[in-house]
């Protein structure tokens, strides 16, 4: 994984390599050991102008000859690439795949990003009268805390643990703790959503390798994954405050695996604004519906606390390069579970789960591993 920041004078097959070459390095892989080449990216075209990704990245790695293909899930871009890249393996197409997930934003406006980032919704039915994001997930984070007569409190919780995270996580973009008052006096972007209720606009890129059969010590098992779909825009589903694409793909994700939720050591959440973190983790089973907040204040989901979220510092605090996000989340999974994480190592890592969520809610992708 690069690190995650602002880097404009780079460009998106740089980054994509670099991820890339450090993967392939650390295996130790010979790229002619890598049957195919997946590429998690959002807007590579909106973003830079650079459209049929996947064979110029191939190139820089030396993976002529390959089949490299794009995929493309809005916020969930890598998470789909891995479920492809894993399909394929498990399913006897291919014995060894690369899987990058990459973009880079710092080439727009931040007004033009977030025109690019809305065309990841109903554009007809919302994008189209100024429905950003930010104002989705506002529309969200109000009806979810009124639904459990809940404040600002805990999203202001969720802020603070993953920021305090992300500083001891030396490739996040934002490595700087904040405190509750802080978190809960930024200006506001969409009510209750406050600055530090946000993600950040980032670059950067993180890359796995796939195998049917492992040829390194200490080899991390896709346990499960499960991929499902929902609805785009918000007014066509009948409750905001829950996910059911993170639902199916959990209980995918969980058959395949055998484990339960309270199997799980700890999780990387889609945490895109702070409210997405508590649905999240209440869709896959820790806790019931209105609980993850409660969790949350009481300290159940910090690095030292019973069920550890976000220890990379998440989305908000190690940065949201879209495309990259899901290969990102499977990345912390796989230095948490290798004991690999440093400072924020996790006690006892023994089942980890990724979410990547894309859109308000439309693509999920979970997955749960273990060594």
């Amino acid at each position: 994984m690069t690190p995650f920041g602002s880097f404009p004078e780079r460009n998106i097959e740089g980054l994509a390599r670099d991820a890339g070459v450090q993967c392939l390095e650390a295996a130790p892989c010979d790229p002619r050991r890598v049957d195919a080449l997946y590429v998690g990216n959002f807007a590579g075209p909106s973003f830079t102008g650079r459209n049929h990704l996947a064979p110029w990245i191939a190139s820089g790695l030396g993976l002529e000859g390959v089949p490299a293909m794009r995929v493309e899930a809005a916020c969930a871009s890598s998470g789909a690439a891995f479920y492809q890249a894993w399909a394929a393996v498990a399913g006897g197409v291919h014995d060894c795949a690369l899987v990058i997930g990459v973009e880079q934003m710092s080439t727009a406006t931040t007004e033009e990003t977030g025109e690019i980032l809305a065309a990841a919704g109903d554009v007809e039915r919302e994008a189209v009268h100024g429905a950003t994001f930010p104002a989705l997930f506002g529309l969200i984070a109000q009806r979810y805390l009124h639904e459990h007569g809940l404040d600002r409190e805990c999203l202001a919780a969720v802020a603070v643990k993953n920021h305090a995270n992300g500083a001891l996580n030396p490739r996040a973009h934002m490595r700087k703790p904040i405190t509750r008052e802080k978190a809960l006096e930024a200006r506001m972007i969409a009510d209750p959503l406050g600055l530090y209720d946000c993600s950040l606009i980032s670059d950067g890129a993180a890359a796995i390798l796939i195998a049917a059969e492992p040829w390194t010590d200490n080899p991390v098992r896709v346990r499960g994954v499960g991929m499902a779909s929902d609805r785009l825009a918000l007014d066509q589903k009948p409750d905001i405050t829950t996910f059911p694409a993170v639902r199916k793909a959990a209980e995918k994700a969980y058959a395949a695996s055998g484990v339960s939720p309270t199997d799980v050591s700890f999780a990387e959440l889609h945490d895109c604004f702070t409210v997405a973190e508590l649905i999240a983790a209440e869709d896959l089973g820790f806790f019931s519906p209105g609980q993850a907040a409660p969790a949350t204040l009481a300290g159940e989901t910090a690095l030292a606390g019973r069920l550890p979220i976000n220890s990379s510092g998440g989305l908000k605090s190690k940065g949201h390069p879209v495309g990259a996000t899901g290969v990102a989340q499977i990345a912390e999974c796989f230095w948490q579970l290798r004991g690999e994480a440093g400072k924020r190592q996790v006690a006892d890592p023994r089942i980890g789960l990724t979410q990547n969520l894309g859109g308000s809610g439309a693509t999920a992708v979970v997955g749960v591993f273990s060594l």
